[in-house]
């Protein structure tokens, strides 16, 4: 009798990225939106800790460097590919089915927008489907949002502690989340 053979095991079909960022973040998304092409297959989402009246250009220095459009999402938007949604100041960014909720809920670790918030909400939204990125920033924010992404099957990657401006963010999500992957920024060219 023979044994059939086990079914070819697939990769699960990553195609949601979402990012958090703090202190040092502006140059660290800058640097890393300049190296996607303008057929990025996925969407992806952007917490970055700003206070509550700030002005909001993010979506323009993002769009200013990158091939892909970045912006501001509307509330109950659909969710589009090829497209950097930001976080607009002192609201959260939450992903529900497929549509982004611009929400002022409290505060979540201290932030509106919370890192922790979008990457929760998409890890149990998308599942697998989710890269979660961690870059330089102070405290802890993304860590617990960092280790749901992970627990439910998604991929994870935090930038090397060495190589961001503030550390402890980076830092505080290895401490608590075995990272896929832990590299530097690709380097700033002009």
């Amino acid at each position: 009798m023979t044994t059939p053979l086990p079914a070819k095991i697939r990769k699960p079909h990553r195609d949601i990225v979402v990012i958090g960022a703090s202190a040092g973040g502006v140059t660290a998304l800058m640097a890393f939106v300049k190296t996607l092409p303008t057929d990025f297959p996925a969407p992806i989402f952007v917490v970055l800790h700003v206070a509550a009246d700030s002005p909001g250009i993010l979506p323009q220095l993002l769009s200013s460097v990158s091939a892909l459009e970045a912006r501001h999402p509307q509330d109950g938007e659909i969710v589009a590919a090829g497209i950097i949604y930001v976080a607009p100041p002192d609201h959260h960014l939450l992903l529900e089915d497929d549509r982004i909720l611009v929400t002022r809920g409290p505060k979540e670790n201290r932030f509106r927008p919370s890192i922790d918030a979008l990457f929760r909400s998409a890890a149990y939204t998308y599942g697998p489907r989710v890269i979660g990125v961690v870059l330089t920033g102070y405290l802890d924010d993304g860590t617990s949002g960092l280790w749901s992404v992970q627990r439910m099957g998604g991929l994870t990657i935090v930038q090397e502690p060495r190589d961001a401006g503030q550390p402890s963010m980076p830092t505080n999500a290895l401490e608590y989340v075995a990272a896929d992957y832990v590299v530097p920024l690709p380097q700033q060219r002009p």
